[in-house]
């Protein structure tokens, strides 16, 4: 794990998990694909992990599927 910036821009990230977040969406574009998974079967977690992962984007303490900070931008 890394305490870098990510490639992976935030506001891409907060803007899917907002509208696909019940998918999944925001998960796999940051590389996390086996939970990403986990969301789309369970439907975010009936929105409740969406919605976790919403707040988590917004105070930028979200990360990669190498451990980097989203980059805000």
């Amino acid at each position: 794990m890394s305490n870098g910036k990510s490639e992976k821009s935030n506001v891409v990230a907060l803007l899917l998990c907002f509208f696909l977040g019940f998918l999944g969406v925001h998960r796999f574009y940051v590389g996390k694909v086996g939970t990403g998974i986990l969301q789309l079967v369970t439907f975010g977690g009936l929105g409740i992990w969406a919605l976790v992962d919403f707040f988590i984007i917004v105070f930028q303490k979200f990360t990669d599927s190498e451990g980097n900070t989203l980059a805000f931008n």
